[in-house]
Formats: structure tokens, C-alpha cells, sequence
């Protein structure tokens, strides 16, 4: 007890010295860069901002310059609306008027959040410390720098009134499409001045500081935009700036921007470029570095891939389909070649009144290659792919029968006990209704027969689909227990480009590469930032790819469905081609998606059709009919000067079970194979098996059927 009465004074003693210090430092550091502060007169003008170019493959040919000249209109205080002030408040710092240049608790708060794993709604910086950071010091991100941020405005919090210091702010602060202040950006988005906008616009361009490129009323994310509008109006209505009937009537307030005209050059690429680059260097950074930046794209193939899409998009109104996109991939680099989101970036939203994030069908500015979309069908080869790992070949019989494949149901469809309501029973159809008994697998796959192919999945596996998928490039499968057997119908959502990636697997037998659309990043000095470097790695064996291609392919085998001469051939040149459609569950005489993917061993290309609000398009509209066109008149022109490549075949193989060798059988698969090791023996006791005794039952019935 002594000893701790003797050490005590001393860690007390320490303390007050440890203190002592950090405060001096602290009132150093106060007055060293307090001294720096600028001229009030100097916030109107900004040092000189480089920008960022962004150039097609040739290194050549700019796309899109980010942030050339500054549109500024300055405008007296008291000329900015109050409604503007109070949303600007109420999204960036709801204690403005209460701190001293610093919100201690808008910090932790936002520490909190980020300790949560979820994306803070407000930020920790003050409205000071923001105005600091926009106008005065360098975009880096460092320990020092945010320490001259805090000091300074703490400096600036007492030479200034808070008035003044909002007035700085709504008068300097970056609204994105090269807009800086209130007054530029009511301009460039409403074509109106400050003073006219309303509750839900103020709203709107409050939405904008936080990230001006990723909330742009012209980029791709109009959801999160609303999202963040409608935050901020609730925000106005907790402060209590608004009345409950102003905040009702502005949420329900549809707000129209105006349309943006600018010299642009393939600009859902662009865009998709340019969230790359914030994301990996920072907005500030990439809107004030002077960065010049080599991408992939092929503006030779960029111009056939629009005017593909735009004449097919005229086509596909017969369909209800009103939308389309295009990814166009060299699946030896990896290098994104063309990109179209939609079919027109600078047309109007259809129908005309629409709301966009809402209920439009075409939205002109989302990328719909990056959107989650429901793939139907073109998620089949994952499955196939599985199957031919675990040891099942192309020539292996699969009886195409009406089949349930819940085992609490009956063999007809009929729900047994604890199944509860009829939907839990699980009896998929054929997309054309019909069915037709044995077939191989070469032949399900090749002409997208649904039962067959639900079949292999259960052969396969839902795991191992879905970790194929994965392997291949699918990023967005996520949580494996929420999927069931649909997952080979496509029921997961997936990525365009994801899927085009995918299939490039395929083409290149078994070698995947990342999607990129980089070539070169180098800063204002010339130093490369970044630079394309193969990254090829095998994830799948040459035979399962070449089996998958080979079947693909086939414009014979296919032949029966789809014809001998449908979009998926492109004559003498070798190409394969799958096929997706998504049916409407509510309908199912519509569809929501159409989608075709295919490839030759240099290119690999994927075109998505339908409404960006899921509005069902006609069953006529299907994949090979909507998609099927675009698809082939993009390869047909992309490929027209380039040499006829043939793909490598894949072994023969041979077993010694009849049923793997072509050979129909009188019983179901799972009466002869082990579906975990189809090559062994056949399993002991296949009614242990839950899904054998629907399949059993269903066959049977079919071939008393003849």
C-alpha cells in the first residue's frame, strides 16, 4: 500500500506535465497557422485548378475534361433564401450556430457511424471546417492537414460571423457539373436564380456538396439522390424550419432538373471511369490534380455499340421494351472496349412525367450495365459449368419431364403436409410449355431448357454454382442461404458487366481477368499514379470451358429452339451465344429482362433489354428477339475487319455408364450416378435421396404416358 501511495503523486504529476505540453503545443500550433489565414477578400478567388482529362485508348481522343472552368455567381447573404440556408444546415451541420468552428459531437457521431459499418448521413465536419478544406488547403488526405482544417476554423470562427462564414460557404462550395455556389447551381440544374427555388429543390442541391459526382441529378445513382433529399426534408422538419404540411407537400414533390448538354463522348463510360477515380483518389483530388487518364475504351467499337443499341431500342418499343445497354469486353486483357448504359445519356425520361428513381422505364443518365438486374437464363452455364467439375458430361441424359422439386410436395405439384401454400411447391416450365423426354445435357443447355437445367443444378449443387459464379466474376451473389434451385433460372441478380466479364472465362479457357477500363493514370507532373498490368489467373480447367464454349456454340444444336439462322449465329465466324429471359412470376406471358451474351476467343459482348422500372415487356420480347438483334449487329460490325478465329475443342470423353454416355435410361439419373461423384458407384439406396421420388415418379408417368 505505501509503494502505491508513492507512485501515485508521481502518474499525477505526469499527467499535469503531459498536459501542460499538449495544450502549449496546441496554442502553438493555434497561432502558427492562424497567421495563414487568407484575406476575407480572397475567398472569391481560388487557386487555379487543373483538370482532369479523360482520354480513349489512343491517348488521343479527350472524352470528357472534369471540371475545366468554374461557373461562380456570387450573390449577397441576404439574397440566399432562407430555405436554403436552413437545408444546408440541416444536411451538414444542424449545430452551426451553436459550435466554435468545430462540432465535437457531429465528429463522434460520425465515428460512431463508421464503427457501425453504415455510411454517416452527416458528415463530421463542420460547415467551417468544410469551407476550409474546399477553398483554402490541399485536397491530401493527412493527419496535418486536418489539424490546419480544425485550427483554422477556429480562427476563422472568431474574425468572422457565422453569417458571414454560410454566406462564404453557399457561395464557394462545388455543386458538381462544374457549378460553385448556390446561385451557379440553381442556374445549371432549375435554370432559375437562388430566390425562386422551392423547399424540395433547396432539398435537392443541399443533397450535392456531400459528393457532387455520385448525387449528380445526371449520374447513375438517382435513388441514393432522393434518398438524400428526402433525409434532408425530414431533417427540416425535425429542426423544425418546415411545418408538417410544407414537409408533406415537398416529399411528395416531383422535382424536374434540366437537361444536360455537354461535350461528352461515350458518357456512361465516362461516368463509370470517373467513380472509379473518386473512389480510389478522392473527389477533390480528381476534380483539382490535373490528372490525365488513358482508359480501354475503343471508340471505333464505342460508336457501333450506340448506334446498335439506339436502332434496337426504336425496334424493342413493339415489345414495351423502351431501354437497352451494351458491355463489350477483350476477355484476353481484360480491357472494357465499349460501354452504352441506356440507349440515349442526353434523351428525356419515358414516359414523359415520369419520376426518375421511380417509375420511369427509360431513365437516359443510369448505367444500366452496372445496375443488379435478374439475369433468367444466361446464369445457366454457372450451373453446367459445376456439373461438368463434379464429373457429368455433355452427352449425359436428363429427362425433360414436369417435375417437382420440393420433396413435401407431390410429384405434381401438389403441396404435401407442412408445406403450407401452394407457392412453396417448386414446378418449373419450360419457357415455350412444351416438354421433350430424354435429352442430353448438351441439348438442354444449348436450347435453355428450364427443367433439365434446374435438374443439373440440384446434380451440381447451390453451392458450388454459386462459387462458380464467383470464381468467374460474379460479385453480387452474396449470401448463399438465400438461395434455392431458381438461382439457375437466374433468379440472383447480377451485373451486365459482371456477366460479360464472366463468359470471358469461357472464351479464354479458363483464364479470368478483372474488367478494367484504366490503361494509365498520371498526375500533373507526369508521374504514372497507376498503370494496366495483366492479372490473369486460372479459375477454371480448359475442358469444363471448352465444354461450356463448344456447347455454346453449337448453331446446330441450339437449331431446334432457335433456328438455324437466328441473331446468335454470325455465319462462318465460330461464336457462342446464350440466350436469358426473365419472367414476370406476376404474368407469364411477360417478361422483365431480356438479355443476350456471347463471345469469340477476342471479344466478348453482352446487351441487356427492357424498362429501368421493371415493367413487364411482352414473353415475344424474349432474349433472342430483343437482345439477340443488338447483340449481333454490334459483333457483326466489330468483328467485320478482324481474321475468323476458331475455338479449341474439348477432349472426348467416355465413361463407362451408360446414362453419362447418351444412353437413355428407364429410371431417372439418380437411380444410377451418386450426384457427389457421378464417375463411382451408383448409390446404394437412391430413395434416400429427397429429390428422387418426385424425379422417379415424374419420369414414369411420362413414359406411360407413350
Amino acid at each position: 500500500m505505501k509503494t502505491e501511495y508513492k507512485i501515485l503523486p508521481k502518474i499525477a504529476f505526469l499527467g499535469i506535465i503531459f498536459i501542460f505540453i499538449a495544450a502549449t503545443a496546441g496554442i502553438l500550433a493555434f497561432f502558427y497557422y492562424s497567421r495563414h489565414l487568407p484575406d476575407p477578400n480572397a475567398w472569391q478567388n481560388r487557386r487555379v485548378i487543373q483538370s482532369t482529362k479523360i482520354f480513349a485508348n489512343d491517348g488521343r481522343t479527350l472524352l470528357y475534361e472534369i471540371h475545366g472552368e468554374e461557373k461562380r455567381t456570387v450573390i449577397p447573404f441576404n439574397q440566399i433564401p432562407q430555405i436554403v440556408k436552413n437545408a444546408t444546415i440541416a444536411a451538414e451541420d444542424a449545430n452551426f450556430y451553436s459550435h466554435s468552428g468545430i462540432d465535437i459531437r457531429g465528429i463522434l457521431r460520425a465515428f460512431w457511424d463508421d464503427l457501425k459499418g453504415g455510411a454517416p448521413l452527416e458528415g463530421g465536419s463542420s460547415i467551417t471546417q468544410q469551407l476550409i478544406k474546399n477553398t483554402y488547403l490541399s485536397p491530401e488526405r493527412t493527419i496535418s492537414r486536418k489539424v490546419k482544417e480544425m485550427i483554422l476554423a477556429i480562427a476563422l470562427e472568431r474574425r468572422y460571423s457565422k453569417d458571414e462564414i454560410l454566406g462564404f460557404y453557399l457561395n464557394q462550395i462545388p455543386y458538381g457539373s462544374n457549378s460553385y455556389g448556390i446561385e451557379a447551381a440553381s442556374q445549371t440544374y432549375f435554370n432559375k436564380p437562388a430566390k425562386d427555388l422551392s423547399i424540395a429543390e433547396a432539398a435537392y442541391l443541399a443533397s450535392l456538396p456531400r459528393a457532387p459526382s455520385y448525387y449528380s441529378p445526371y449520374g447513375n445513382h438517382p435513388e441514393e439522390l432522393k434518398a438524400r433529399a428526402d433525409y434532408i426534408l425530414s431533417r427540416l422538419h425535425e429542426l423544425k424550419y418546415i411545418s408538417d404540411g410544407d414537409y408533406k407537400t415537398a416529399v411528395n414533390t416531383k422535382v424536374d432538373f434540366v437537361a444536360q448538354r455537354t461535350n461528352i463522348v461515350a458518357p456512361h463510360f465516362v461516368m463509370f471511369i470517373r467513380d472509379y477515380l473518386n473512389a480510389k483518389y478522392g473527389e477533390n483530388f480528381v476534380e483539382q490534380g490535373g490528372l490525365k487518364v488513358t482508359t480501354t475504351l475503343d471508340l471505333n467499337m464505342q460508336k457501333i455499340a450506340e448506334a446498335a443499341v439506339a436502332d434496337g431500342a426504336k425496334r424493342n418499343v413493339y415489345y414495351n421494351a423502351l431501354n437497352a445497354a451494351l458491355v463489350a469486353i477483350n476477355p484476353r486483357t481484360g480491357q472494357i472496349l465499349a460501354m452504352v448504359g441506356s440507349k440515349d445519356y442526353f434523351g428525356e425520361p419515358e414516359p414523359a412525367g415520369c419520376e426518375t428513381g421511380k417509375n420511369c422505364q427509360f431513365e437516359p443518365n443510369v448505367n444500366v450495365a452496372t445496375r443488379l438486374r435478374q439475369p433468367g437464363s444466361s446464369f445457366k452455364p454457372f450451373a453446367y459449368a459445376a456439373a461438368f467439375d463434379k464429373g457429368f458430361t455433355p452427352n449425359t441424359i436428363i429427362w425433360d419431364t414436369p417435375t417437382e422439386f420440393n420433396p413435401l410436395c407431390s410429384w405434381n405439384g401438389e403441396p404435401g403436409a407442412g408445406t403450407g401454400q401452394q407457392s412453396s411447391c417448386y414446378m418449373p416450365h419450360n419457357y415455350d410449355g412444351k416438354y421433350r423426354g430424354a435429352v442430353t445435357i448438351k441439348q438442354a443447355l444449348s436450347n435453355s431448357l428450364n427443367v433439365p437445367s434446374v435438374k443439373v443444378g440440384y446434380l451440381a449443387g447451390i453451392d458450388n454454382i454459386i462459387a462458380m459464379a464467383s470464381n468467374l466474376g460474379i460479385t453480387t451473389l452474396g449470401d448463399k442461404s438465400q438461395y434455392g434451385l431458381s438461382i439457375v433460372l437466374g433468379a440472383a441478380e447480377t451485373k451486365l458487366i459482371d456477366m460479360v466479364s464472366a463468359y470471358g472465362v469461357f472464351a479464354q479457357d479458363g483464364m479470368r481477368r478483372d474488367p478494367t477500363g484504366i490503361l494509365k493514370v498520371e498526375d500533373a507532373g507526369g508521374n504514372i499514379l497507376e498503370e494496366y498490368q495483366d492479372g490473369g489467373k486460372k479459375v477454371l480447367s480448359e475442358q469444363t470451358a471448352r465444354q461450356i464454349t463448344d456447347i455454346l456454340s453449337d448453331n446446330s444444336a441450339r437449331a431446334a429452339v432457335f433456328g438455324l439462322h437466328s441473331p446468335l449465329s454470325l455465319g462462318d465466324r465460330p461464336a457462342a451465344a446464350k440466350t436469358g429471359t426473365t419472367q414476370d412470376p406476376k404474368d407469364e406471358t411477360k417478361s422483365k429482362d431480356a438479355w443476350v451474351i456471347g463471345y469469340t476467343p477476342s471479344l466478348v459482348a453482352g446487351v441487356w433489354t427492357g424498362n429501368n422500372d421493371n415493367t413487364p415487356i411482352e414473353k415475344g420480347g424474349a432474349g433472342v428477339a430483343a437482345a439477340g438483334p443488338i447483340w449481333h449487329d454490334f459483333m457483326t460490325q466489330a468483328l467485320k475487319d478482324s481474321p475468323i478465329e476458331n475455338f479449341s475443342k474439348p477432349d472426348s470423353v467416355s465413361t463407362d455408364k451408360p446414362v453419362l454416355n447418351g444412353q437413355p435410361q428407364p429410371h431417372n439419373i439418380l437411380y444410377y450416378v451418386n450426384k457427389d461423384n457421378p464417375q463411382g458407384a451408383p448409390p446404394a439406396n437412391p430413395e434416400n435421396d429427397p429429390q428422387y421420388n418426385n424425379w422417379e415418379a415424374s419420369l414414369q408417368n411420362w413414359l406411360k404416358s407413350y
